[in-house]
């Protein structure tokens, strides 16, 4: 039988913060359990330590530059609009899953390009829940000109400047559903938190 599969990939959590890996500041019974009841990594490297290089070397196995994403017309991460992001033509994980098998879907932060083309649908996701880029691109006093942020539903926006307050729930939600539906077959949830990161609304 083939496992299930279920990634979390949270903003900025470091390898000393939970207490599964040694933490004694932080309290993370719920990520504990999840750690001894399936299988914790000991060796992890993130190609990357921002949110588009990291996501697209995460996604496709490859070193960031090899895939383009090494710079974005100047930047370090993907902005709204721009007309780069991760190359259809690029195998991803849950492509290959998905050729395995697999039920796939990711719910949270993508970061990898907002356009169609980049979309994680187009990239062996069967469903997609969540924000396109990072949930601080919002239009707000030092960026008036930023477009209202997306909330998105396969390739469809759903409603423009979520309520992020409640946003993690509405994730985790989707990411149950997901689960419940595919629970007698083999799935891949790639659950990609807005959260450990700092607040940033």
């Amino acid at each position: 039988m083939k496992p299930n599969i279920v990634l979390i990939n949270c903003d900025d959590l470091g390898y000393g913060d939970l207490g599964c890996y040694g933490s004694k500041k932080n309290d993370t019974l719920a990520i504990d359990k999840l750690a001894k009841e399936g299988m914790k990594f000991t060796d992890f490297y993130a190609a990357s330590p921002v949110c588009s290089p990291s996501r697209g070397a995460l996604m496709t196995g490859c070193y960031p530059p090899r895939i383009g994403f090494g710079a974005f017309n100047g930047e370090w991460v993907l902005f709204p609009g721009d007309d780069v992001g991760l190359n259809p033509d690029e195998k991803s994980l849950a492509s290959i899953l998905k050729d395995a098998g697999y039920s796939t879907m990711h719910v949270g932060k993508w970061h990898c390009g907002d356009q169609p083309e980049f979309l994680p649908t187009r990239h062996g996701f069967d469903d997609y829940y969540g924000l396109p880029y990072s949930n601080d691109m919002a239009p707000m006093e030092a960026r008036p000109t930023m477009p209202p942020l997306p909330l998105i539903s396969g390739e469809e926006v759903i409603q423009e400047q979520p309520d992020q307050c409640s946003l993690t729930e509405r994730y985790v939600e989707k990411s149950l559903e997901f689960i419940k539906k595919n629970k007698d077959k083999p799935f891949f949830l790639y659950f990609a938190h807005m959260h450990v990161h700092l607040p940033l609304y």
